[in-house]
């Protein structure tokens, strides 16, 4: 059975205060009724981890980083380690997110070195994929999709598999209030999950968490999280508004596990 995962990923917002009063908020409307059994996961900008992490710490709710350098120390002026931020309470790290590859020109070498920095310190994985507009109106999406996944994930193991989620976002629907349908967004879903196996021995797809994320918001979440291979969410914008983020929570509780 695979875990429902609803992911905020709050980006470059939120100062220290504005981070601990968001991620206060969460908690309270989390604590007032049984834990969801949905994973629930909040990426709070690396100067608020700290904080955010003590307003989180006995609720149901993780904290995860937004990135990680590929090094775990060294004269990187600038980058945040792995152990910072564990060290700041992070469980989770968001890597390969399509701002970083468009904006920050990672490569996939350098999203293969993060993928194993972070495991190799217990820090679990959300790892994303995705294609342009353009290469969607090509036909490319797949053909983009299966480039990522095979250089990213280069020389990882299956139980390394137990450590990671995958998530879909689309780049033409980052923020631009676009959203794939249901139906769009599941047949990339399947096909990721084909991928996994066929990179995979053991067939272990099956027991993947694979989200959705591309401008999720409380209105569509529930059409897109019944989708058979869709997991859970990647939200952005929506994961800035706690009322908001808790009924995209509520949805995934609705569907129910898989």
């Amino acid at each position: 059975m695979r875990q429902k995962v609803i992911a905020g990923n709050w980006k470059m917002h939120c100062t220290i205060p504005e981070a601990r009063r968001l991620a206060t908020q969460l908690t309270k409307r989390l604590d007032k009724k049984p834990a969801p059994k949905t994973r629930v996961i909040i990426c709070p900008p690396s100067t608020a981890l700290s904080a955010v992490s003590e307003v989180a710490k006995g609720s149901a709710v993780y904290v995860g980083a937004q990135n990680i350098a590929w090094e775990e120390e060294g004269a990187f002026t600038g980058e945040v380690s792995v152990k910072m931020i564990k060290n700041a309470g992070a469980k989770y790290t968001i890597i390969a997110h399509s701002e970083r590859r468009k904006y920050f020109n990672e490569t996939s070498n350098i999203i293969n070195k993060k993928i194993k920095t972070a495991l190799r310190n217990k820090v679990k994985v959300i790892y994303c994929v995705g294609e342009t507009l353009d290469e969607r109106q090509n036909n490319l999406t797949k053909d983009i999709v299966l480039n990522q996944m095979e250089w990213d994930l280069k020389d990882l193991e299956v139980t390394d598999l137990k450590n990671m989620m995958i998530a879909y976002e689309p780049v033409w629907a980052i923020g631009t209030g676009k959203t794939a349908t249901p139906e769009q967004a599941q047949d990339v879903h399947s096909f990721i999950r084909d991928i996994v196996d066929t990179i995979f021995k053991g067939s272990p797809a099956s027991k993947l968490s694979i989200l959705y994320g591309g401008s999720v918001k409380p209105g569509n979440a529930e059409d897109l999280l019944s989708q058979p291979d869709i997991d859970g969410a990647l939200v952005g914008g929506a994961a800035l508004d706690a009322a908001g983020f808790h009924k995209i929570i509520q949805a995934s509780e609705k569907v129910g596990k898989k």
